[in-house]
């Protein structure tokens, strides 16, 4: 029983949701901008309200499940086992031949469950940084990259940390073509978008 909460709570992350708006608004979100299927590419190419259902809903299929799973009575461990297996179904999906998303929504659902103190502090970080940077993912870098050392003064470091740690690093690794774009002044900034209109 376990497992198979486990497996549907991986299936549950699957679900491409940034690339079902992006059909209803007529767009293929993975043939522009960055041809990422999560939040701030349907908002860059769809429209804000399609970025901010994308975001929603992203960050409510990392939070239900892990709701689902204790309200079931599962033991707290296979309740961050189905917050991992949530997380890796967005960046690795079944139906999308394992080409998902950077993660960063999902994982603010997990966060969420995991400690809603900790998330706010993150998510203060990640709007100063991107109002002070103009870079989406220079925020999502850091607040993902902070998000342990909160959870560990906060949570101690039991499993919620080591989930949280699984789920940065995952983060990261995603983030790599924009970190590169950044070294090389390559990234998309908001503030120079701003600017031209």
């Amino acid at each position: 029983m376990n497992l198979l909460i486990i497996i549907v709570s991986y299936l549950v992350g699957s679900i491409p949701f940034g690339l079902l708006l992006g059909r209803l608004a007529g767009i293929d979100v993975r043939t522009g901008g960055s041809g990422n299927i999560g939040a701030t590419n349907v908002s860059r190419l769809a429209g804000k309200k399609m970025g901010a259902a994308t975001l929603l809903f992203d960050a409510g299929k990392g939070f239900l499940p892990m709701v689902a799973a204790n309200f079931l009575g599962f033991d707290q461990q296979t309740v961050i086992f189905c917050g991992a297996a949530t997380f890796i179904g967005h960046l690795f999906p079944l139906y999308l031949r394992f080409q998902g998303g950077k993660g960063v929504a999902t994982a603010l659902g997990v966060f969420l469950y995991l400690s809603p103190l900790a998330l706010l502090l993150c998510i203060i970080c990640f709007v100063f940084t991107v109002a002070l940077s103009g870079y989406v993912s220079v925020g999502s870098l850091l607040a993902a990259g902070l998000m342990p050392a909160v959870i560990f003064f906060l949570e101690g470091s039991g499993s919620f940390f080591y989930l949280t740690i699984f789920i940065s690093v995952l983060i990261w690794l995603k983030h790599t073509r924009n970190i590169v774009r950044l070294l090389h002044h390559e990234e998309k900034s908001w503030k120079k978008k701003r600017s031209e209109i």
